[in-house]
């Protein structure tokens, strides 16, 4: 796992995997590797009522009754649309649901406006084909086709960002469970076509944002249960999220720099204070133009981090996180940055007088930053 710059889940957490599944005695539908409680308490931890031999820790951080309608819907003959604003962890938690399901969450399509038909079903290996012709052994399956195959499960990233056409043909295979390559032979030869096996299931994401770039027909609608993901506006699960990927980060990176909880709490507090702004505003053009998802605040921390530790800090500073976050956060000259300055003078400053902490190098720091970018 160390040679990979980013491991899936399943490889991850391989080893916790494997003994969820030595020890679940539970009913598990079709090919599934765990039984629907045990996926749940993988994707959300193990508490001391379920009485197991270990802790198994949370991964997602959400409302509980997200995930149980996720996995109810995946052990159903329907797909699972996961769709809410960028960065509240739709692809995380698709993820998750399919390395503990298929112990697979690599079968994934990204959807683009590029992505096209073939994507999504199959194409053909071209030199093969010269020498021997068409058959199974010169096609090239889609990951979607091999999740059939295998009675896996299929992800498909950005739905909506995909054309009609392509949404199209997604709507015969969750209807029909199955794909035609009329390549192969007559209609009447089973051989032309690739039938899922049971266990297989798409879980697809979309961005609530997107509506508009290519809205979902009412067809495809109904092949899909829909679990919407907010925003996380919980100062605790959000700190919860937050605290969890900087202890990842650290060890992925084998950082050793001291975070302190206040700064964390400063990043917190911003984040809160900018979206508030962003609520309060007239119009576009007074809101910045990042959707300040808690990822979006992960980001910010990571690049802090990373700062302070490839330039010699011992631990991070309120200067170096405003640094990161103007950075961040100023998409647009002049708009964002004119944003941002004014929620330095206008909260920042007072705070800094009447809190004091690190509100004062924050302050400094965040005013640095801008003046630089300026």
């Amino acid at each position: 796992m160390s040679d990979l710059l980013r491991a899936p889940a399943e490889i991850k957490y391989a080893e916790e995997l494997d003994w969820l599944e030595s020890v679940d005695d539970g009913p598990k539908p079709f090919s599934w590797r765990l039984s629907p409680k045990m996926v749940r308490l993988f994707i959300l931890g193990s508490e001391r009522a379920d009485g197991l031999d270990r802790e198994v820790t949370q991964k997602w951080f959400g409302d509980r009754s997200f995930v149980e309608r996720s996995i109810v819907t995946l052990a159903s003959d329907r797909g699972l649309l996961l769709i809410g604003d960028p960065g509240t962890g739709k692809s995380w938690l698709a993820e998750l649901l399919s390395a503990a399901i298929s112990r697979n969450s690599t079968l994934v399509v990204q959807g683009t406006a590029g992505t096209t038909e073939d994507h999504i079903k199959y194409s053909w290996n071209v030199s093969m084909v010269i020498a021997k012709g068409q058959s199974r052994e010169s096609m090239i399956p889609s990951p979607i086709m091999t999740a059939m195959e295998t009675g896996a499960i299929g992800r498909f990233e950005e739905l909506t960002r995909s054309t009609s056409d392509v949404q199209d043909a997604l709507i015969s295979i969750l209807s029909e469970k199955y794909i035609s390559v009329p390549e192969l032979g007559s209609d009447n030869d089973s051989d032309n076509i690739v039938f899922a096996r049971p266990g297989f299931s798409v879980i697809a994401t979309a961005n609530s944002r997107d509506r508009g770039v290519n809205d979902l027909s009412s067809a495809l609608k109904r092949r899909f249960n829909f679990v919407r993901i907010p925003v996380v506006t919980n100062k605790k699960s959000e700190a919860e999220i937050v605290r969890f990927r900087t202890e990842e980060l650290l060890r992925r990176h084998r950082i050793e720099l001291d975070v302190p909880p206040t700064l964390l709490d400063v990043l917190l507090r911003s984040f809160a204070d900018l979206r508030a702004s962003a609520a309060a505003a007239g119009s576009d053009d007074e809101k910045l133009e990042s959707a300040l998802s808690t990822a979006e605040q992960i980001g910010v921390l990571e690049d802090a981090i990373l700062h302070s530790n490839f330039f010699g800090e011992s631990a991070l500073s309120a200067r170096t996180l405003a640094s990161s976050l103007v950075g961040s956060l100023a998409r647009r000259a002049p708009e964002d940055l004119a944003i941002l300055n004014k929620y330095l003078h206008g909260v920042v400053e007072p705070r800094s007088t009447e809190e004091g902490g690190s509100w004062p190098e924050f302050l400094e720091g965040g005013r640095d930053a801008i003046a630089t970018l300026s």
